[in-house]
């Protein structure tokens, strides 16, 4: 895979990365609603793929970012500075945790592609597991965090497997967060639904379930799909 990875309005380095830029995060960076926001924050950041793509898609005038790991931190600062949106975009390196106890701002928009393996999974790459397991960062320290800085009318969305959709909705609702839009991801007509995004809000009602179909066939990319991304895949 090539270190540098091209999309229409911006570049980023990924070789100190050990999450590469994947279709999940992009498929969360196009999908987020950002309507309004004035602030945004992106948990555990990696390269700072999706805060760049928020960065394009709003004029949010904060976007801040946090990522524990030395190497993606060092990295997304890069990404960001050499976007057209540095300005704008700020990293922090810390720990969730740590992040809480410093941060008093509240922020309109919330966004992670978090660690998904809930399974115990090693392969004997620290970085890679860190950046990949659930363990390092469970559901219920996430949506508690995201209880704790989200603004009254804020809006959190997520990007994560479709077998933990019912638990993590659960667990979201104890901390008086409530699900307001979801989209189920396959890869192909006959593929399983593997993924699922989904959005919320301190608001409990009633939502809609849609269905998005990545490739009609092989590099075959469905309509639903090139709407979602074309202001961002150069291919597209």
């Amino acid at each position: 895979m090539s270190k540098l990875f091209r999309f229409k309005q911006f570049e980023i380095n990924q070789d100190r990365c050990a999450m590469k830029i994947g279709t999940d995060g992009v498929l969360l960076g196009a999908w987020a609603d950002i309507k309004n926001a004035e602030s945004i924050l992106d948990i555990g950041a990696g390269t700072g793929l999706i805060a760049l793509m928020l960065a394009q898609r709003s004029n949010a005038e904060v976007i801040d970012a946090i990522e524990i790991d030395s190497n993606a931190y060092e990295q997304c600062v890069e990404n960001f500075e050499n976007s057209l949106w540095g300005d704008r975009l700020y990293c922090y390196h810390a720990g969730l945790d740590e992040f809480i106890e410093e941060i008093e701002d509240l922020y309109d928009v919330i966004v992670c592609n978090p660690p998904f393996y809930t399974e115990s999974f090693t392969s004997g790459d620290l970085q890679r597991d860190q950046a990949r397991q659930n363990e390092f960062l469970p559901f219920n320290e996430l949506l508690e965090a995201v209880s704790v800085l989200i603004s009254e009318n804020g809006i959190f969305s997520t990007i994560i497997p479709f077998k933990e959709k019912d638990d993590f909705i659960r667990i979201a609702a104890t901390f008086d967060l409530f699900p307001s839009r979801c989209l189920r991801v396959k890869g192909n007509p006959a593929a399983e639904v593997k993924r699922v995004l989904l959005e919320f809000t301190a608001l409990e009602k009633a939502y809609k379930v849609l269905d998005l179909t990545i490739e009609k066939e092989r590099h075959v990319y469905t309509i639903d799909y090139i709407n979602l991304t074309k202001d961002f895949y150069l291919k597209m």
